[in-house]
């Protein structure tokens, strides 16, 4: 079991694990969108929820996401990068309550305790002073919510955007714009999504 475990690939690489918390500093954080776990195909995963490097494949998710952000906006997402980075360097945290997986194993790490960090991270920015925007889309990431002071900011909740449940609610769901919205009444600069 020892030697399968050393051999098992497991993503995102080392380096990547905390990229949505090292993009994104505490104090520049304007909205929040939480994943479960990262993607567990090769090449996909590059520690920011939602997001794979340019070149791989487009998930179905992400491909549900730009379809309400073009929806939504009214921008062209075609050629859209679907590395996120550009997001998260403008405030959007893109967290994984979950930060690795093993290859093709969705959820695999699921009971490592990863949701401790993950957990504090979102109470902590739920009790600091500046207003954020919480995107909880699907289940796992509505479950977040009791952890968030809804007096404070603003939680906007949509099924997962997966071909599964992207039709029951969250393709018009109007979250990008909505965020802008509140974003700006709070005088924070909006996303350029």
């Amino acid at each position: 079991m020892q030697e399968k475990r050393c051999q098992a690939a497991i993503f995102p690489c080392e380096e990547s694990v905390y990229r949505a918390l090292s993009l994104t500093s505490f104090d520049q954080v304007k909205v929040v969108i939480l994943g479960q776990d990262p993607y567990h195909g090769r090449g996909q995963a590059d520690g920011l929820a939602f997001s794979v490097p340019d070149g791989v494949k487009i998930p179905p998710s992400l491909r549900n996401i730009f379809k309400e952000v073009a929806r939504d906006t009214e921008q062209n997402m075609e050629k859209a990068s679907t590395d996120l980075s550009r997001w998260a360097r403008q405030g959007v945290l893109l967290l994984n309550t979950v930060l690795t997986v093993e290859e093709g194993k969705a959820a695999s790490h699921a009971n490592l305790g990863w949701q401790k960090i993950t957990d504090a991270v979102v109470q902590a920015l739920s009790d600091g002073g500046v207003p954020i925007v919480f995107m909880l889309w699907g289940g796992y990431a509505r479950s977040k919510k009791s952890l968030i002071d809804s007096a404070k900011h603003l939680i906007l909740e949509a099924p997962h955007p997966s071909p599964l449940s992207a039709h029951r609610g969250f393709i018009g769901c109007g979250h990008f714009t909505t965020a802008n919205r509140f974003l700006d009444s709070k005088g924070r600069e909006p996303v350029i999504w």
